[in-house]
């Protein structure tokens, strides 16, 4: 449950879009590392008091490692200028349900200049679209579209598996004018666009952002208990079954690793095995890098040999790929590891960037 504590702003560190990140003295003499959204609960500034959520940050989690701003309580932030009491400003609530529940504009509702086409909209007219169980897989898949394709518009769909506000992740901030736009689905908010379902939000990437090609993954800080089915990151199979619904390509990106100390994450990740092979019911084109080790080479192509009865495995060139990666708009980092340190990882989500792309034609 919360651990709740109270303290005072004594400093405003690092700024992103949407975060701003804090130290708080609590009375007690100890400081935490806090973060907090303005959207949410307005701008903090130093001598502030504030509530903080700080249970992830006293249990040592990594990528969620801040104590939260729950509210200013001596400095309330203003209403929206958005009439509130009427759906005229949007009535989409993401986070239902919980005290910070955001109310937005869906793209798709009815005071949304985009309703009308969307309400007709049936497909996303074979547009590829790649999907990925992690964040950190993200601005890599990029690198692999632009590589190929560099003036290929790409969205970005946040599902909310992992960090629900868009605004947490300093990838995305970085990421800005790379990107066609982010649409956050489900529960997750802050995006350019807001869709209740991933079905709308790939609608929405397709009909409303212009997007060429799509990247579907959760938040950063996925939820993982060591099991088959405890990971947040399956619904990648999920997404797989709506694209195909909507008339996609959809293309797996693999994760694949020879750096994870885990047994059950090295070669092919039994995530993407359970996603792929169990979750996903429609088929999908399943990307590996060319030219890996010999025995990774082996240990992935078994891995992945009961899966070809239902998806289409597809080896990809890598040439070009080392150097596209490196000269990524935001650096490149997943479980603590970065480029150098988790190599084939980045290189199997660029390969399924570049498949993308010659998906294009």
């Amino acid at each position: 449950m919360v651990r709740w504590r109270s303290g005072t702003v004594t400093a405003v560190r690092r700024r992103w879009a949407g975060a701003v990140e804090l130290d708080v003295d609590l009375p007690d003499g100890d400081r935490m590392r806090a973060l907090a959204y303005p959207a949410l609960v307005g701008d903090p500034e130093p001598g502030d008091r504030v509530l903080l959520n700080a249970g992830a940050l006293l249990m040592g989690l990594g990528t969620g490692g801040y104590a939260l701003v729950v509210a200013l309580p001596d400095r309330l932030p203003a209403d929206p200028p958005q009439a509130a009491d009427t759906r005229a400003a949007g009535h989409l609530v993401k986070a239902r349900y919980t005290p910070l529940q955001p109310i937005l504009l869906g793209v798709d509702e009815e005071a949304s200049p985009h309703h009308e086409r969307l309400a007709a909209a049936e497909s996303v007219d074979g547009m590829p679209v790649v999907t990925a169980d992690l964040h950190s897989a993200l601005p890599a898949i990029l690198a692999g579209v632009h590589a190929d394709a560099p003036d290929a518009r790409v969205a970005y769909l946040l599902t909310d598996g992992g960090a629900l506000p868009a605004w947490f992740s300093r990838t995305l901030a970085g990421l800005a004018g790379h990107l066609a736009g982010t649409v956050s689905v489900g529960q997750a908010f802050g995006g350019d666009l807001e869709a209740s379902t991933l079905h709308s939000g790939l609608l929405a990437a397709r009909h409303v952002l212009g997007a060429d090609v799509a990247i579907v993954a959760q938040g950063p800080g996925n939820l993982g208990t060591g099991t088959r089915w405890g990971f947040s990151g399956v619904a990648v199979g999920e997404a797989v079954n709506a694209v195909a619904t909507l008339g996609g390509r959809p293309v797996g990106s693999l994760r694949v690793s020879d750096a994870d100390p885990r047994p059950r994450h090295r070669g092919v990740s039994h995530h993407s095995l359970t996603a792929y092979g169990r979750v996903a019911l429609a088929p999908a084109e399943l990307v590996v890098p060319d030219g890996l080790d010999p025995a990774l080479a082996a240990e992935v192509a078994a891995a992945l040999a009961p899966l070809a009865a239902r998806h289409r495995i597809v080896t990809v060139p890598t040439d070009g790929l080392d150097a596209a990666l490196r000269a990524s708009p935001v650096g490149l980092s997943t479980m603590g590891r970065g480029l150098d340190g988790d190599h084939v990882y980045f290189l199997a989500a660029a390969a399924a960037g570049r498949h993308a792309a010659r998906l294009l034609g």
